[in-house]
């Protein structure tokens, strides 16, 4: 079973996750702001984080910063739950530490699926990492390969998010420049580290 720690500053959110969790099989602890969470994190590892954005006096972002910053929590997957939209510079800034990013209200199927989703690519990484590793790869080709895997692939579902946030494919909505460009930005950069990832598994197949 499954320990899925929940962050949010309403208790009554906080409920309602609960009893979704426990719903679906899970076994969930509450944490009713940043600094509790971070004060259950030093007695108990869960397998997933819910952590919710807009928090006060510490909200979301910087509870996950302090979350990746601490070698004991660092490998932690966490994935943000917020109402608020997503913006391109929050995209850019901590892709790299997030695992989803889910929109409430949620329902359970959409909240399990997510969950899964994540544990099950952790899983699909962890088996090409083993299989690189056994195929005697280089440790670091296999660190670069396990960042890319999963950051490429947090990289598209935040891209979508955005995309679908700022109508981006549709030219009758008006879309500010930095905005634009920034979306755009991200969209190439992910190619490229699409390629790179490619360049990686080919090598790893070939040894």
């Amino acid at each position: 079973m499954y320990t899925i720690l929940v962050v949010d500053d309403s208790p009554m959110i906080v409920d309602v996750f609960v009893a979704m969790l426990e719903r679906g099989g899970y076994r969930p602890i509450a944490a009713y702001s940043g600094d509790e969470c971070l004060e259950v994190l030093k007695d108990v590892r869960p397998d997933l984080i819910l952590l919710d954005i807009m928090m006060e006096p510490m909200d979301g972002w910087e509870t996950l910063e302090h979350v990746k910053s601490n070698p004991e929590t660092k490998d932690i997957p966490v994935m943000m739950l917020t109402a608020k939209q997503l913006t391109p510079d929050e995209a850019q800034e901590y892709g790299v530490y997030i695992e989803d990013y889910i929109m409430k209200p949620t329902t359970h199927r959409q909240l399990y699926e997510a969950i899964e989703y994540v544990l099950k690519r952790q899983e699909n990484i962890n088996r090409e990492v083993e299989s690189a590793k056994g195929a005697g790869a280089d440790q670091g080709l296999i660190d670069e390969f396990e960042r890319l895997s999963k950051s490429v692939d947090v990289s598209k579902r935040l891209l979508k998010i955005l995309e679908a946030t700022y109508n981006i494919h549709d030219d009758k909505v008006k879309v500010g420049e930095n905005i634009t460009h920034a979306i755009k930005s991200m969209a190439l950069s992910i190619k490229f580290q699409e390629e790179r990832l490619e360049q990686l598994r080919n090598g790893f197949n070939s040894n």
